[in-house]
């Protein structure tokens, strides 16, 4: 259903990426194009919710999106920016808005669901690793020996689920 949205191309390249990368709402809202490094499949930026630097390694589907966007907003500092001012973020409602407009109700997905859906699906059905999946969604990870020993980031792991979940993702578009 998302593929076929339609309207403006900074809210469909956002609707897109949303469920790929299964970041924050603001953290998603508030990417930076000097964050994102797209010969490397990476974005780093600073977890709204802990403010821990925080890396989400991009899919190749995650890359296609980035750079069909970028020569509309590659000269603004936000990614996605706003219908109304090239200097404000998306509103947060716009997304909500375009899941609403494309007749999926309230009660059954929000933009902040496809976090849950992820952390979910990429346990149940792709057989990831709990705490790898904790890390990806940016969540603190209760430790026996605290942070302050453990610095494990899973980044490699990371990398692999990410494009796992990406082609998952595909095969469900595929039926």
């Amino acid at each position: 259903m998302i593929d076929g949205y339609e309207g403006n191309i900074v809210t469909v390249a956002a609707l897109k990426l949303m469920p790929l990368v299964f970041v924050r709402s603001l953290e998603l809202r508030q990417a930076k194009w000097c964050d994102i490094n797209l010969a490397e499949g990476m974005w780093k930026f600073t977890l709204t919710k802990t403010s821990t630097e925080h890396a989400v390694p991009l899919s190749h589907q995650a890359i296609s999106i980035l750079k069909d966007l970028y020569p509309y907003t590659k000269d603004r500092v936000y990614v996605f920016y706003s219908g109304t001012s090239s200097k404000q973020i998306l509103s947060e409602n716009t997304l909500s808005s375009a899941l609403r407009k494309l007749g999926i109700p309230k009660e059954e997905m929000s933009v902040h669901g496809f976090r849950a859906m992820a952390r979910t699906l990429c346990h149940e059905r792709l057989y990831i690793k709990p705490e790898v999946i904790e890390h990806q969604l940016g969540h603190k990870v209760p430790d026996a020996l605290g942070q302050a020993y453990n610095r494990t980031r899973f980044i490699d792991d990371r990398i692999q689920l990410m494009q796992q979940w990406a082609d998952y993702l595909d095969k469900l578009k595929q039926g």
